[in-house]
């Protein structure tokens, strides 16, 4: 009998995705980037999708602007592979049906599997890529501390369950690294994962690597950067309705997306063809709007569900952190880990500057003492740091400052303590470890 019901849900979700009346418009014009359909104004919306089929293939784009002459659609596919006068139907908003079956799979940002085991397992209930952040007034509160394992992130910047926190780095400086530290933290129930424009050999080496054992508890959403933008701005939204899932029902859920930047390169290209103005380094109006939509959609749920942690890297251009896309997601997240090419440079890693993160949530993570080790811990470091050309020209001299003796004892070894490969045992204890570590030089 369950399987007949089941039988007789899976027809009846079917039949509701059949359109009753096929509206369609025919393409009048074709550019590299979009293309114009004539006869579909008056019948559909910002944002809706349409196809359109070329020989035995099925194609879908986006309406990205509407005017009485026809509409403009970008398409999800590289290329537009289409005749004038194909014909071009409105289709369904997209939806998925995730399934605690997911786990452990590897999708494409349309929640396609590209891992080579089967079809996905369909949930009882459809959900919208593009949901709302939950009300803010009924969010649970973000209290609950957690352990990442990396001792860098858990003494200087401890993050809370459902906290959202960045990490702000240039090019080559570790930061798919550090974020691959950080997914196999055990303080999770499910871990979703949003690779947005990396490189095509990295996707593998990252599930490898860096997912490796924990493959099981985890959903994996690529778009690689030859993809178009339409799937690199799709991909990380796909996640996110994913884990959202996962949050509803009851799940600690940890968030990657690596990189926020790539998702807003995408979205600017994507604007760009819409038709609206640069207005900030090549950036349209509409990317500064759809990043905090994207970022606030992470974070606490309902009171007495689960939550979502969110650690999203951010691809500094130039090393510049005051990039207007930077700027404006570290102003929405709870907190930025930046990591310093000056300190890769070192051999240092994870570079985590520790004077220049911070976490806004770390009062709930910190014990009064702890709290004023970690103080005491910044201002030694920052003396160091200040006095590091006069050391170097010779002009300090052991014995007239006291503070700065201390600096200069203590600081290297608080370095070399901070120092953790990705290959080292998961951080069970930061503080103690690095008081043994001290203790030890």
């Amino acid at each position: 009998m369950n399987d007949l019901e089941a039988l007789a849900g899976t027809l009846e979700r079917a039949g509701q995705q059949v359109e009753k009346v096929r509206v369609s418009g025919t393409i009048s014009q074709i550019a590299p980037d979009a293309y114009r359909v004539a006869g579909l104004s008056a019948h559909v919306r910002l944002g809706d999708r349409v196809r359109f089929r070329t020989g035995k293939t099925s194609q879908m784009g986006e309406i990205l602007r509407i005017d009485a002459e026809g509409v403009t659609v970008k398409p999800f596919s590289n290329g537009i592979h289409a005749d004038l006068g194909t014909r071009v139907y409105r289709s369904d908003a997209m939806t998925l049906s995730p399934h605690a079956n997911w786990k452990g799979r590897v999708l494409d940002a349309l929640a396609r599997p590209i891992d080579g085991k089967g079809d996905l397992a369909p949930g009882e209930r459809p959900v919208a890529v593009d949901t709302p952040p939950p009300n803010p007034l009924r969010r649970g509160r973000v209290t609950q501390p957690l352990k990442t394992g990396v001792r860098s992130i858990d003494l200087f910047t401890p993050i809370c369950a459902g906290q959202r926190i960045g990490i702000f780095a240039g090019s080559g400086v570790g930061k798919s690294t550090t974020l691959a530290m950080i997914a196999r933290a055990q303080a999770f129930d499910s871990v979703v994962i949003a690779l947005v424009g990396e490189r095509g050999r990295e996707v593998r080496e990252f599930l490898d690597d860096a997912i490796g054992d924990n493959i099981g508890r985890t959903v994996t959403v690529v778009s690689t950067g030859d993809e178009s933008p339409m799937m690199r701005r799709l991909a990380p939204m796909t996640a996110m309705a994913i884990a959202e899932y996962f949050r509803d029902a009851g799940e600690s859920v940890l968030m990657i997306v690596d990189s926020v930047t790539r998702f807003a390169h995408a979205a600017r290209d994507v604007a760009l063809a819409a038709g609206e103005p640069a207005v900030a380094r090549g950036y349209a109006p509409s990317v500064f709007s759809s990043l905090p939509q994207l970022l606030e959609r992470a974070g606490p749920g309902m009171d007495g569900s689960g939550s979502i942690t969110g650690i999203f890297s951010v691809l500094v251009d130039g090393d510049d952190h005051n990039d207007p896309v930077a700027d404006n997601i570290r102003g929405t997240l709870d907190g930025h880990i930046v990591l310093d090419r000056a300190i890769a440079d070192q051999g240092r890693y994870p570079a985590v500057n520790v004077l220049t993160s911070i976490s806004r949530l770390a009062q709930h993570a910190w014990k009064p003492e702890e709290r004023d080790l970690i103080l005491r811990l910044r201002s030694m470091i920052a003396r160091y740091e200040d006095t590091r050309d006069l050391r170097l020209m010779g002009g300090y001299q052991p014995g007239h400052d006291g503070e700065l003796d201390q600096a200069v004892v203590i600081v290297p070894k608080i370095y070399e303590a901070l120092r953790q490969d990705p290959s080292a045992p998961f951080s069970r204890d930061a503080f103690r470890e690095l008081a043994e570590l001290l203790q030890k030089n």
